[in-house]
């Protein structure tokens, strides 16, 4: 196999992001070859201060935060702001998730560095946008998904509305602004344009939900939380073993009577409640019982067994240690392990998209606070030791 560069290898991305949604989608580009200079004020990034931490490093920090570089810049001073807008003539994107109006007023909005920068490709992350009536609001991952409905369709049905857990509107809303930083810096390619993308906590989370929409358009209802059902398939969901529940996903009369057969209850397919995957919906509690009346004589080990045998998709349920001990998540090399001098062995994810050609374990640690920073204003913007030492002195960097 031929190595290959990485995809955006020669991209330099300038980082003014913060938290879990902007680095999220710049660890990504990273991933993918881009040089990420991640901009920080004088206190660093929160997420330096939050989440796991052990040794007084954060580890979420670490995650996020890989195969980057650090330069710890003070916007509030105008010098400061010289330097930001200096740096972004030599990118290709400038990635922010300032409330809207916050990176304007910094002197680092997106009119205002591509009028010095046509085909800048700018990029802003927000929790509900740069225009609209919610434009303002501000927001966590739980009130985006409080408003999109997506936490109205999680859960059980006799409990409240839940949330989804991990920041998934942070996390899916750095998926999708990398995913269109990729196709503006294919644009630009072709016609030299750069681009302004708007990207919206909201707006990712809504476009989850294509079933729930297609479920209330064609019913006028508002669709109805399931727990760990399927609102339009069954046996689909979380069932009981001797020992732990299990996940059975039976989606056709195929499966279904391979399923009737692996219980030894092959009148089960004849049975007229169970007919249709409309018919098994409507007797579901019927069906678990049937199910559960087999399975709590095993363990969930083994119904995983003697179920996937009969060649149904059933799986049990891992917790995260599980799921990054397995064998199959070794085998896809889903973690590196890098040295980190006051956290020692840490397992970093790799990223999830495997490419011909590339090898797997090129991550770097994330960067000190800072560390960078005189390597940066050197190599951009010809800088001596004598400048350097001085904007470090001010406070500027």
């Amino acid at each position: 196999m031929v190595k290959q560069q990485k995809p955006f290898s020669g991209i330099t991305v300038l980082d003014f992001s913060r938290v879990l949604a902007g680095p999220f989608c710049s660890a990504i580009l990273a991933d993918q070859g881009a040089q990420i200079i991640k901009v920080e004020p004088p206190q660093g990034d929160d997420q330096r201060y939050m989440g796991a931490v052990r040794n007084n490093q954060s580890i979420n920090f670490q995650l996020f935060n890989r195969n980057k570089r650090s330069l710890k810049l003070d916007l509030r001073q105008p010098e400061a702001v010289k330097i930001a807008q200096e740096l972004a003539l030599k990118a290709d994107v400038v990635l922010e998730n300032f409330r809207p109006g916050v990176a304007d007023r910094l002197g680092i909005g997106a009119e205002q560095l591509q009028a010095l920068k046509p085909d800048l490709v700018y990029c802003s992350v927000s929790g509900f946008g740069q225009q609209g009536p919610m434009a303002a609001m501000p927001s966590y991952d739980v009130v985006a998904q409080a408003l999109s409905g997506m936490m109205s369709v999680t859960g059980e049905a006799s409990g409240a509305p839940t949330l989804v857990g991990d920041s998934i509107g942070d996390i899916v809303s750095g998926i999708y602004a990398a995913q269109a930083i990729s196709a503006a810096l294919y644009r630009r390619s072709v016609t030299g344009q750069g681009a302004r993308i708007d990207v919206a906590m909201f707006d990712a989370l809504f476009s989850l939900l294509p079933t729930v929409l297609a479920g209330w358009q064609g019913s006028g209802n508002r669709p109805a939380r399931f727990g760990n059902q399927h609102p339009l398939s069954a046996p689909f969901g979380a069932f009981a073993a001797s020992d732990a529940p299990f996940i059975l996903a039976v989606a056709n009369k195929a499966l279904f009577v391979r399923l009737a057969e692996a219980l030894g209850k092959p009148y089960l397919a004849d049975d007229p409640r169970f007919a249709s995957d409309q018919l098994r919906s409507q007797n579901r509690d019927a069906l678990q019982a049937e199910i559960e009346d087999w399975s709590r004589h095993y363990t969930a080990a083994e119904v995983v067994e003697k179920l996937g045998k009969a060649g149904l998709p059933v799986s049990e349920i891992w917790a995260v240690d599980e799921a990054a001990q397995s064998a199959h998540a070794q085998h896809r090399q889903l973690l590196h392990e890098v040295e980190h001098p006051q956290l020692g062995k840490l397992l970093v994810p790799e990223q999830p998209v495997h490419f011909d050609g590339l090898p797997r374990g090129d991550i770097r640690q994330a960067p000190e606070l800072g560390a960078d920073g005189a390597d940066i204003l050197r190599e951009f913007l010809n800088m001596d030791e004598t400048q350097i030492s001085a904007l470090t002195s001010a406070g500027i960097v």
